[in-house]
Order: structure tokens, then C-alpha cells, then sequence
């Protein structure tokens, strides 16, 4: 454990939880100190944990004791703790999306590089075996040269569950910066940067109401768009079509379906790690499901900072900066192309991270004495 690379938990909100279950124990890392600004929070999480102190932020940011500060404030917040972790030479790995906006983003990205460490940033359930078993089909030929795609978000909102749902209506919420960061990086993986985009949006509703919690029955304002629909063109040619939205009460549309000119293959929620990938093929009257052939078997939140950990120099950790900041702009130009009603080009692009070998449970989590194989 003397060598286990040493974490700092910046936000200790729902997210939070999933993070340190997946990362407690595990050999790779140590989780040495945790901060909110709530300071009893801090104080209760810390007491849980032997060996991990509860400290302020700034005190946590400057900590001798942390190599990379695992960032998972709200979005708003983002760009903040990310620059005040670089700023004191650590890494960052946060939680989508990169920032509130494109501007603060870039800012993260050139400071990182300045200073001579890493950006790292969810989501990471592109990682698992759902995702990463549709990109080897895609990359076997199996459905042909793929033409286009569909991708689909629908959900009444999440205040009826969270308890504190206020962030998803502000700057840096919405359905698209919230969800789509899910489907942005997973349509990468799939077919490639985007070159271009056409959006529109609507909010037909000026407030929410709080389903849960010792909020439950407040309204809250929405002061961003709660429906994003839109056209990504990839640097490849194909076309995806994308609709993400707080308003709708539930669909029966595909996560994401990716159509080639042999077949369509359906891809499972980009929310989860697992899922069936299934195979239409051209002239067969049935979908067949496809054996699962590559990714983090098993894998949780926290898998992305853990390949950021162990890429160690030997390749790009898979959830990095350029890509979240390629997946940020993308929704970004959405959100602008509504507004002005245009098609948008995009300044950044990125190439789609090294695939995910097929990788056991028990190597992943380090309890095997055989290391994952990957490149």
C-alpha cells in the first residue's frame, strides 16, 4: 500500500458513494482524505474510513498526502477544484461534464499542460462491457460501413428522485450536460469525432418540484433548456441523430442504435457499465444477442480513474480531458445552434480512446496475480 497512488475526494454528494465503493481497498490506490463544504459531512465520511482525514478544501488541494484530486462537486463547481488541484501540482479526475462552459474547460486543459499533470474525466461507463463490445463489432465489420445513428435520453426529471436537484436546472445542467456526456462519449467510441452540428431545444416549464427528500413539494426555477434535440455529424461521415430531454415520462426507443450498411446493432443504456449488445443483420428476420467481447467486466464508477491511474505513461488514460472537452463542445454547439439556428463546426476534435480488451473482474480489481493485458 506504500506505493498505492493517493486520492482526495473533493464533493461527498450521492455520487459519492459509488466512487469510494469501487475504489476502497483496492491495491492501485488509497483514498487519503475527503472535503464538502459541508464540513460535517466530511467529518462523518472520514469516520467511516480508517486512514482517510476529513479536511477543507483548500487543505485538501494543497495536501502533501494526495497525488490526484478526484473531483465531484457540481458542475458549476467543476473548473474551480480542477484548476485549484492543478495549481498545487495535482492531477485531476472529475466528474462530467469538464465545466460549466467551454471557455473554463479550455482553461483546465492548458493549465494541466503547464503544470505537467493530468486531466482525467467521467464518464466511465463507456468503459464496461456494453460499449466497449458494441465498438469491437463496429470495428469487426459487423454491421458493414456505418451510414448513421440514433441516440435517446428521455426522462421526467430528476427531481423525483434527488433530493437536491436544483444544479440539474442551472447553468451546467439540463438533460444535454447532464445525460449526454453518456451518449457523446459512447457515439465516439462508436464512430469518431463529430465535425458539425445542427440543435434545437425547448423549456416549456418554469419550475420543478422537489419528489423527495426534506425538500419534497419546494419548486425550483429551471433556468436552462430541458429538451435538446440535434444532428452530429462525425469526422467519418455518418450522421447521429440525438435527443436528450427532462420532459417526456418514458420511451421505447434504443439507448443508441448504430445502423451500417450489413446490419443495425443495438447498443445498451450508455448510463450502465453491462448491457445486451444485439446484431440485426441484413436478411435475417431476428436480432441475435452477441457475446460479450470486450471491457471492464463488472466494472462501477471510479473504473475511469482507475485506468487513469494505471495508464502511467504507457498510453492515454481512456477517460481523458481531450476527449470530455470534444464531448463538452459538441453539446456545447448544440446548445448554440438552437439559440442561433445554425449548423456549427467544432474547433476540437479527438481520437476515440484505446479499446478495453476484454478484462476479468478479479484483474481489474487487482485480486488476481494476473494483470490486465491492455495496450
Amino acid at each position: 500500500m506504500g506505493d498505492a497512488h493517493r486520492i482526495g475526494v473533493v464533493g461527498l454528494g450521492v455520487i459519492s458513494r459509488a466512487y469510494l465503493d469501487t475504489l476502497l481497498g483496492h491495491p492501485a490506490v488509497r483514498v487519503t482524505a475527503v472535503a464538502d463544504l459541508d464540513a460535517s459531512r466530511s467529518a462523518a465520511v472520514a469516520g467511516e474510513l480508517p486512514g482517510v482525514q476529513a479536511l477543507t478544501v483548500e487543505e485538501l488541494l494543497s495536501s502533501p498526502d494526495v497525488d490526484t484530486v478526484l473531483n465531484l462537486t457540481v458542475p458549476a463547481a467543476h473548473a474551480e477544484i480542477a484548476l485549484g488541484a492543478i495549481g498545487h501540482g495535482k492531477n485531476v479526475y472529475g466528474e462530467k461534464p469538464l465545466a460549466a462552459n467551454l471557455v473554463d474547460a479550455h482553461s483546465v486543459l492548458e493549465a494541466a499542460a503547464k503544470a505537467g499533470v493530468g486531466v482525467g474525466c467521467a464518464p466511465d461507463t463507456v468503459l464496461g462491457t456494453g460499449i466497449q463490445t458494441a465498438r469491437a463489432a463496429v470495428e469487426a465489420g459487423s454491421i458493414g460501413r456505418p451510414l448513421f445513428a440514433s441516440a435517446v435520453m428521455v426522462t421526467p426529471g430528476h427531481e423525483r428522485w434527488h433530493p437536491h436537484p436544483d444544479f440539474y436546472y442551472t447553468a451546467g445542467g439540463g438533460p444535454l450536460l447532464d445525460m449526454g456526456p453518456y451518449y457523446l462519449a459512447s457515439l465516439v467510441h462508436l464512430l469518431g469525432p463529430v465535425r458539425a452540428v445542427i440543435g434545437a431545444s425547448s423549456r416549456l416549464r418554469a419550475e420543478r418540484v422537489i419528489g423527495s427528500g426534506p425538500r419534497a413539494g419546494e419548486r425550483i426555477p429551471v433556468e436552462v433548456d430541458s429538451h435538446v434535440s440535434g444532428v452530429l455529424e462525425h469526422v467519418n461521415g455518418a450522421l447521429t441523430t440525438i435527443t436528450t430531454s427532462f420532459d417526456g415520462v418514458a420511451t421505447a426507443a434504443a439507448p443508441i442504435e448504430v445502423h451500417g450498411e450489413a446490419g443495425t446493432l443495438t447498443v445498451p443504456d450508455p448510463n450502465r457499465f453491462d448491457g445486451d449488445v444485439q446484431l440485426f443483420e441484413l436478411g435475417d428476420k431476428r436480432r441475435r444477442t452477441l457475446p460479450t467481447s470486450a471491457g471492464y467486466v463488472g466494472s462501477a464508477r471510479g473504473i475511469g480513474l482507475l485506468d487513469f491511474v494505471a495508464a502511467d505513461g504507457r498510453r492515454a488514460p481512456r477517460a481523458n480531458g481531450e476527449l470530455a472537452l470534444h464531448v463538452l463542445e459538441a453539446m456545447s454547439a448544440l446548445l448554440r445552434s438552437s439559440a442561433e439556428g445554425r449548423r456549427i463546426e467544432l474547433t476540437t476534435s479527438t481520437a476515440p480512446p484505446v479499446p478495453v480488451p476484454l478484462t476479468a473482474a478479479e484483474e481489474w480489481r487487482g485480486s488476481s496475480p494476473r494483470r490486465p493485458t491492455s495496450p
